[in-house]
């Protein structure tokens, strides 16, 4: 109804961040995250179930990134004038229909399919959650708003993706992809209570691809976000290998845990100093994470300095996604989901080469080149941070 208390077109100014609505777009990039990174824990269950190799499942999760890579930005442009629950309904629905096709799919190329319509969903997502976020506070709020928001992804790399491995040895692979439709089901009942409306980007407000691009600090955090992420990913990707020299290659479950829990702690301390020190946090987090590539290099084989290293890894990543989402929408301003929009798909870019990069790397040097692979993006991230590049708050 029009009278609706939540059916707004300007950003409310609210003193509080308004957690129910803000939890509720966690959860929906929870179960995003969950929905894409499942399939590697379970691969010999849904092999045996499709009858088909394990490193055929594995497409399972290369397809969901190709869809987000490939819509990403075109389905955000050519939906920028919808109102925006409708729409971010949608694409939270659209996770129940895949999830619910994927658990009942007897059909190898049927599963392929959901599963590439499942990144297609993801992109669209991603691409308004920040925007969103930033649109239900007053500006002063909009950075903690957006670390809310993004507290979805950390959770379910560090304790949902192992809790769904586990669902699933226990119930079946096929159940737990049920189970997710029904708590998909759950989280659009919320969202449609809990979330406001807003009106799309009028067409006389709307920047053409290369404007939004042209806009000052765009390009600067999408080159952070670029550099930033495939090094992550060149040490997240092969971390299995990487533990081996110092004897800790069945430690893999235990580090990684360090890395989450240190990342929920970045973004605990991320989202109290957000608003008001945007460039230097993220000044801080590139510096964290090159002096952990550097303690990796330097003592590669000791164990200390791995369990010190992840530490600093994850407490300079956690709260990345919010400091870069954040940067974007203050610089891109009524074309922040355009922007999120190149953001989503620079990262799945990063995503993407970390894996191509580390494997070149680990097949002519060893993990002993990632370290200082990772230190030399890094740098060229910092490069890109200064001056005023990046907004200060």
């Amino acid at each position: 109804m029009n009278d609706s208390p939540l059916l707004v077109d300007t950003a409310p100014h609210a003193e509080r961040l308004p957690l129910a609505g803000l939890l509720a777009l966690a959860c929906a990039g929870f179960i995003t995250i969950l929905t894409e990174a499942m399939p590697a824990g379970l691969l010999p269950q849904i092999g045996a179930g499709l009858g088909v190799s394990q490193a055929l499942v594995g497409q399972l999760v290369t397809l969901y990134a190709l869809g987000s890579l490939l819509a990403a930005i075109p389905l955000t442009l050519l939906t920028r004038g919808w109102r925006r629950r409708p729409l971010l309904l949608i694409a939270i629905g659209g996770f129940a229909l895949v999830n619910s096709v994927t658990a009942f799919s007897s059909h190898y190329g049927l599963t392929l399919a959901a599963r590439f319509f499942a990144g297609v969903f993801a992109g669209l997502l991603w691409a308004l959650l920040a925007g969103y976020a930033s649109r239900m506070v007053a500006p002063h709020l909009q950075g903690r708003a957006i670390a809310v928001a993004m507290l979805g992804a950390p959770l379910a790399l560090s304790l949902g993706v192992p809790a769904g491995t586990l669902l699933g040895t226990l119930v079946g692979w096929r159940a737990s992809f049920a189970i997710m439709t029904g708590l998909t089901l759950l989280l659009l009942i919320w969202a449609r209570w809990q979330l406001p409306d807003f009106a799309g980007e009028p067409p006389s407000k709307r920047l053409g691809l290369r404007q939004v691009l042209a806009l000052p600090g765009i390009r600067p955090v999408l080159w952070v976000t670029f550099t930033y992420v495939l090094a992550h990913n060149i040490l997240y990707t092969y971390i299995a290998p990487l533990l081996v020299p110092a004897g800790i290659g069945r430690e893999i479950d235990r580090v990684l845990l360090v890395f989450g829990l240190m990342a929920l702690l970045s973004i605990w301390l991320v989202g109290i100093w957000i608003d008001r020190h945007l460039r230097l946090l993220t000044l801080i987090s590139c510096a964290m994470f090159a002096v952990a590539a550097l303690l990796l290099g330097l003592w590669f084989n000791c164990v200390v300095a791995i369990y010190v290293s992840v530490a600093l890894w994850g407490l300079a990543f956690g709260g990345l996604p919010a400091l870069l989402q954040t940067a974007l929408a203050k610089s891109a301003g009524n074309s922040a989901d355009a922007a999120q929009s190149m953001l989503v798909t620079v990262w799945n870019l990063g995503i993407a080469g970390g894996g191509l990069v580390g494997g070149l790397l680990l097949e002519r040097w060893g993990v002993v080149a990632f370290p200082w692979a990772v230190l030399g993006l890094i740098v060229l991230a910092l490069g890109a941070i200064r001056g005023k590049a990046l907004p200060a708050r």
